[in-house]
């Protein structure tokens, strides 16, 4: 039986497609306009497209052996697996940020900081990491406007240009994580299909260092680094 391998719809899904292209893979019935959620390669390498927080789950739980996942979701969700490669697609950094004149910075004295975040296990474990006690509030929705409107003193949330936190009067303070999409696998499949994980593991560092850098940005290839 070939790998499972799932993928994110949205925006990672383009760059995970052309990867996937440049290390070999027949990705044609990927690029087909469908509606379809699984999708049988060529080769027989079953494709799983799921949402981006579902698919740490699908593999950990074995429906896929290997998926492409953003390190965002992994820091969050901590799942039982063990993260490969950075695949440096989607590049982003979670970071802390407040409103530029606010009064929760580190050296300031304000109790208990009231944080609004999508990533609520990442932004605690941020902020006591550093002794400081906070009240995280979850949000689903855009979060700059937690502090604009007295719900939070602060938010940690994703950025690339930094753009969105400007237009909404935020600062960033603090980088928490750099993200990017990372390649993982479950457990079972790292030990029962080793062979075939680490032939797809090889032919992506290829295609992810064309030059020949051997260098991985985040995780090295032990089984014994766990997300």
């Amino acid at each position: 039986m070939s790998l499972r391998i799932a993928l994110s719809r949205g925006t990672p899904y383009a760059p995970s497609v052309d990867l996937l292209e440049r290390a070999g893979l027949s990705v044609a019935p990927l690029r087909a306009a469908t509606r379809r959620l699984v999708v049988t390669l060529e080769d027989g390498t079953t494709v799983i497209l799921a949402r981006p927080s579902d698919v740490p789950v699908y593999v950990e739980f074995g429906a896929a052996d290997v998926g492409f996942a953003g390190k965002d979701v992994l820091l969050e969700l901590a799942p039982d697996l063990y993260e490969l490669l950075d695949l440096r697609l989607v590049p982003c950094r979670l970071v802390y940020a407040t409103p530029e004149n606010g009064v929760a910075w580190r050296g300031e004295r304000v109790g208990r900081l009231r944080i609004a975040s999508k990533y609520p296990r990442a932004a605690r474990a941020f902020f006591e990491a550093r002794g400081r006690q906070v009240e995280v509030i979850e949000l689903k929705g855009s979060v700059e406007l937690a502090p604009q409107v007295g719900l939070a003193h602060g938010i940690v949330d994703l950025t690339s240009s930094g753009a969105t936190l400007r237009e909404n009067g935020l600062v960033e303070r603090e980088e928490v994580a750099r993200c990017s999409t990372r390649f993982v696998a479950n457990r079972a499949a790292h030990k029962l299909r080793g062979d075939e994980v680490a032939a797809l593991l090889e032919r992506l560092r290829e295609a992810v260092e064309p030059d020949g850098s051997r260098e991985i940005t985040s995780a090295k290839t032990s089984p014994e680094m766990r997300v």
